[in-house]
């Protein structure tokens, strides 16, 4: 069950998704609580699962991935083990950043970084020989980024 989230909470929320490394002090400062009471408040939202990780967003050009690559990917039978394993399969591929279970064309829609088109040709090839369901893929390579970021919008709510 959901938690419930007050003007305090939502408002740590949007801080704490441009810097998260911003502290307790300075939240409350902004926001008029304590500290103490800030910590508290993200602790819950922890817990809650509101806050699901706290990560380092990492420019993939800086290490050596250059080539983002948008892969639709089509299987044959929609049967729950089957899909069950392909999704495990793409959980657990490092270079596969995104992955959604989509309606359209495809069936899900992948966000893979590599380090060239022989990376990306290898887990290709990986995909179809430890998935026999994948009927085909489609693939787009990004000619460049006018937008990245997991910013989810955080209303205040209404008074």
């Amino acid at each position: 069950m959901p938690i419930e989230l007050d003007k305090l909470d939502r408002r740590i929320l949007a801080i704490l998704q441009k810097d998260v490394r911003r502290s307790a002090e300075l939240i409350g400062a902004d926001i008029g609580l304590s500290a103490s009471a800030v910590q508290r408040r993200i602790t819950r939202l922890r817990d809650g699962g509101v806050i699901i990780a706290e990560v380092a967003v990492i420019d993939a050009r800086s290490i050596g991935r250059p080539l983002t690559l948008i892969v639709d990917v089509e299987v044959e039978r929609e049967r729950p083990e089957l899909l069950a394993s392909l999704k495990q399969w793409i959980a657990a591929e490092p270079m596969i950043q995104e992955a959604w279970y989509v309606t359209g064309a495809g069936d899900y829609v992948l966000i893979i970084v590599a380090r060239d088109v022989e990376d990306f040709e290898a887990l290709m090839q990986r995909l179809l020989t430890d998935n026999a369901n994948v009927r085909r893929y489609q693939t787009r390579v990004t000619l460049g980024t006018i937008k990245r970021g997991m910013l989810v919008p955080v209303e205040p709510l209404a008074e």
